[in-house]
């Protein structure tokens, strides 16, 4: 029974390689959702605020040192700074002219802040100053935007307050006040310094979220079409009724097909998961031999999901279209096309209840998390059991005809 489970399974996954179409959204199309998945999420928070944060900062004609000082911590704050001078020209932090080709202009940028002449005499005197900031970003990204650039200039007017009190205890004006004095308080010893770590989980982002999901969403997308149209323009052609007929047991056709579309995900998977780390930097974790199982026991249920729906779609038309849709609604419900932890609760609940939730929370257990290998047993032993009852139910259910 095996060796003849083993003869179908090797030629049925000849037969699907040789499928242009399986091949293109086997190898082809994942990559490019990695990539541009990868790309949207990067950056802070799942598409907010990405892109590589390029700010360009117009520092006018004697702004003075605190000018300086947004820009820097602007820097601090994960933005790329582009200095520019009050005629727009690109300069470095000294001021001077940067000699490049094709210089970028200051309205190109994403992100544009200006500060107004006399910017440091003004908030030294006492004045109130006007800083522009314009951004293109959308709302959510420009919220964070604007929150980032908040905290640079708060932080800049903390130091100016607190150099202020040290300068005037010494009998100084706060006219009189320096970058030196500014300088002399940064460096200075903290009495009093903040630890900040994650109060629970965090959200992955960039490719550790999207060559994970892509991977889990294409599987399934994989199997439960080109997987199922085989079974169907078989059925048609009368191949299934003469496997019928040759001396080999039922279960043995059954398990040839099944392992087929398992070579066939296998296939697929480490495909992703070497280019999600050669070419993404995606670091699987310490539990990779955990994960692997896991991703076995996931891709064994979605081969007798396959099995099952190419036994109930009559046309090729139905296969297409029911493997197309169920794998649109269940990555998005899982959690495949963005992390499933900034939903509300009832959603991350009902990602659970999906093959696409186990497989995407346990890769988050044991990837992003750092959880040990018996936080995925539960997903291990569950998917197994789907897989296993799915495949009971295929078998009965097999049409020859």
């Amino acid at each position: 029974m095996l060796r003849d489970a083993w003869f179908i399974a090797v030629h049925d996954l000849r037969f699907m390689l040789r499928q242009r179409e399986t091949l293109f959204w086997t190898f082809l199309i994942p990559p490019l959702f990695f990539y541009f998945l990868g790309t949207i999420a990067a950056g802070g928070g799942f598409g907010i605020g990405g892109g590589s944060g390029r700010v360009a900062v117009r520092l006018e004609a004697d702004s003075g040192f605190l000018g300086d000082e947004i820009a820097d911590r602007l820097g601090e704050q994960g933005f790329e700074v582009s200095r520019f001078d009050g005629e727009d020209r690109l300069v470095d932090a000294e001021g001077s002219p940067v000699s490049i080709d094709d210089p970028p202009g200051f309205s190109g940028f994403p992100r544009r802040l200006s500060v107004p002449a006399g910017f440091t005499a003004s908030v030294l005197a006492g004045e109130r100053v006007r800083l522009v900031f314009e951004t293109d970003a959308g709302e959510l990204a420009g919220q964070l935007d604007s929150f980032r650039l908040n905290r640079a200039v708060y932080t800049v007017l903390a130091d100016v307050l607190a150099a202020s009190g040290i300068a005037t205890d010494a009998g100084a004006a706060l006219a009189d006040l320096g970058a030196d004095d500014v300088a002399a308080l940064r460096s200075a010893e903290r009495t009093l310094t903040l630890d900040v770590s994650a109060a629970g989980r965090r959200i992955p982002n960039g490719f550790e979220q999207s060559v994970p999901g892509t991977m889990v969403m294409f599987t399934l997308l994989v199997l439960l079409t080109s997987g199922t149209v085989t079974l169907v323009i078989e059925r048609r052609a009368g191949l299934l009724r003469r496997l019928a007929s040759a001396p080999m047991r039922r279960g043995a056709v059954v398990l040839g097909k099944w392992g087929g579309k398992l070579g066939l995900a296998i296939l697929q998977v480490g495909f992703a998961m070497l280019l999600g780390r050669f070419a993404f930097g995606v670091d699987w974790g310490p539990e990779l031999p955990m994960l692997l199982l896991t991703l076995g026991a996931y891709m064994a249920l979605i081969a007798s999901l396959g099995i099952l729906v190419g036994n109930l779609a009559r046309t090729e038309g139905q296969a297409i279209a029911v493997g197309v849709l169920s794998a649109n609604v269940l990555a998005a419900l899982g959690g495949c096309w963005w992390p499933i932890e900034i939903t509300p609760d009832y959603m991350q609940t009902l990602a659970l209840f999906l093959p696409t939730g186990w497989m995407m929370d346990a890769m988050h257990r044991l990837v992003i998390f750092g959880h040990e290998w018996r936080a995925a047993l539960p997903h291990l032993l569950g998917m197994s059991l789907g897989a296993w009852l799915l495949g009971i139910v295929s078998a009965k259910r097999f049409r020859f005809e």
